[in-house]
């Protein structure tokens, strides 16, 4: 969440900052009225406990010199104020609540950098790499739906009987493709970032600390009766790693990958295409994630996206680079780079990768800190990361890109070795 004392300290910048997104800083307003009384109730509480405190020491005093009946008059004061107490303290509680409540809804603020626009059509291509709109020839230009039907490595109809719409079955040498490229993902980033395997099921506190709820809750799966959720990205257990924990500055960065599971409701995917794996409700993906002081950030984040961007060049593929404008921005990011690779087949840009800094807003709902070295006190990290491959869309751009006129897919150089050495699927 954003700064309590940010936004104390320079609220119309704060609020300037938030309206860049285009959202309503009504909230902000309820925010700073509500802190003020809160405030305002902690210190009328601290005045009655101190005169509690200080009856209670005369009331002893009188005791001992065998005044009781004085004393039991301030013992009736004592008692009434006590009651003043509970009820201050109840509404400093209540304050507190409603705070955080309402800044758990609030968005982060966009980093200075971050472009201005409104929504999707303002982002601002960085560069695009690979693409020739009219070098694809026929035999590239079938979906990968088409053509994994026609090799027998993706079977929709049947994901689709088993689970519902909006799954599906890799099959054969499609399946191998997944674990190709899940492994691919993980090796090429194993000399910086350690690799976890974290639960796919988490808990309600695990999901607030990275933004998806409470704000997002119908986009992800609930499991009601133990109260769980199904992951929507490896980021969300991660960046719970050290929730409650004090980091030494020595050990940032620290820079973790994970292959998991994701599963997504794609609640407001209606009206959208979801043929094939445009749009699916489960996916395995690696992500990058990191914690960093603030000064490390800006490097951290580079290194993200140049390795997403790597292994999307390493496999042939065409792609571009977004810098997402303040209004396209998710919930929690200060600033985001996408990576969209194009596939011929279905003829469309597909976003494979979101790399993103999240500033302190992360780091400040899970309670992460660290000790700035020869410092007094703890500051709060800061929280990057990325998709280093996520597998669904890169599986179909690979299908699309390489396929051959023969209608076989050639297999990318450095995913043979992990498919058993096939250098073709058909």
């Amino acid at each position: 969440m954003i700064d309590l004392r940010l936004l104390r300290r320079d609220p119309a910048g704060v609020k300037a900052a938030i309206a860049r997104r285009g959202e309503d800083t009504g909230p902000l307003d309820r925010v700073l009225e509500a802190d003020a009384r809160q405030r305002e109730a902690a210190e009328a509480r601290d005045r009655v406990r101190n005169e509690i405190k200080t009856i209670s020491r005369e009331v002893g005093g009188l005791h001992k010199e065998g005044k009781a009946d004085q004393a039991s008059d301030l013992q009736e004061r004592s008692r009434a104020l006590g009651v003043e107490e509970v009820a201050l303290a109840a509404e400093s509680d209540a304050l507190l609540a409603e705070i955080a409540d309402i800044l758990l809804r609030v968005p982060n603020v966009p980093a200075d950098q971050c472009p201005d626009g409104a929504d999707q059509s303002d982002n601002v291509v960085v560069r695009v790499e690979g693409y020739d709109k009219g070098g694809y020839s026929d035999h590239q230009r079938v979906p990968h739906w088409e053509v994994g039907e026609e090799l027998g490595i993706l079977d929709v109809e049947r994901g689709a009987k088993l689970s519902g719409s909006m799954f599906v079955m890799y099959t054969g040498g499609g399946a191998t493709l997944c674990r190709a490229l899940v492994q691919y993902g993980l090796d090429r980033n194993a000399d910086a970032y350690r690799e976890m395997r974290p639960p796919t099921l988490v808990r309600t506190e695990t999901m607030t600390s990275t933004g998806h709820l409470p704000k997002f809750a119908d986009d992800a799966y609930h499991l009601e009766r133990d109260d769980l959720w199904a992951i929507p990205t490896a980021e969300v257990p991660l960046t719970s790693l050290a929730r409650d924990e004090i980091l030494e500055e020595a050990d940032l960065p620290m820079k973790l990958m994970a292959h998991t599971s994701c599963f997504r409701r794609e609640a407001g995917s209606a009206g959208r295409d979801t043929r094939g794996l445009l749009r699916v409700h489960e996916f395995d993906k690696v992500e990058l994630l990191a914690y960093t002081t603030p000064d490390q950030a800006a490097e951290v984040h580079a290194d993200i996206l140049a390795r997403a961007e790597a292994a999307i060049l390493d496999l042939g593929l065409a792609y571009r680079i977004l810098d997402l404008c303040a209004g396209d921005l998710g919930n929690s990011s200060a600033r985001t780079f996408d990576i969209e690779v194009y596939a011929p087949g279905a003829d469309q840009w597909l976003e494979v990768s979101s790399v993103s800094w999240f500033s302190d807003y992360q780091a400040r709902r899970a309670n992460v800190r660290y000790r700035p070295a020869g410092e007094k006190g703890t500051a709060v990290v800061h929280t990057l990361n990325g998709s280093g491959l996520a597998v669904p869309r890169v599986w179909a751009a690979v299908v699309e890109t390489h396929r051959q006129p023969d209608g076989t897919v050639a297999v990318p150089e450095p995913l043979r070795p992990y498919m058993r050495g096939a250098a073709a699927i058909g």
